[in-house]
């Protein structure tokens, strides 16, 4: 199963964690949020149709993507493929799927109970942070 998840980072660098609903495979945890990329869709068009079906969001241009993660769960093996967004300010956000939302730097990530497939992206976005929101624009899709 291949999923696109976002990493939406804030001007300073904080970035939006959502928690799954308790009734949900792995709830309670902590993820970025996103969902399953359908036949016939790019995992960009995904990313962006779950953040508008999930949290009312439209997406700002330009999705930088991140490292590919293959994790294998007790229901089946998925891939995570991730992007990167950047946000001159913390946007609204309506939680329509998932019961909390957190914004939080890079390296308090440990302070939350995360899906284990979002654990390494997680160790990559802490270890790359000055990389990653040194102001850079994004990029093209």
């Amino acid at each position: 199963m291949r999923v696109a998840c976002l990493v939406l980072a804030d001007s300073v660098g904080f970035v939006l964690a959502v928690r799954r609903p308790a009734g949900k495979s792995l709830g309670g945890l902590w993820e970025f949020p996103g969902g399953k990329v359908e036949p016939g869709e790019t995992p960009q068009l995904c990313l962006r149709r779950e953040i508008r079906e999930e949290l009312a969001l439209e997406l700002p241009p330009g999705l930088q993507p991140l490292t590919l993660i293959n994790h294998h769960y007790t229901f089946g093996p998925i891939q995570l493929l991730p992007f990167l967004a950047r946000t001159s300010t913390r946007p609204t956000v309506e939680l329509r799927e998932h019961t909390g939302l957190r914004w939080l730097p890079p390296e308090e990530w440990r302070l939350l109970h995360w899906a284990p497939a979002d654990i390494p992206l997680c160790q990559e976005i802490e270890r790359r942070r000055w990389e990653l929101f040194a102001g850079k624009s994004n990029k093209p899709d």
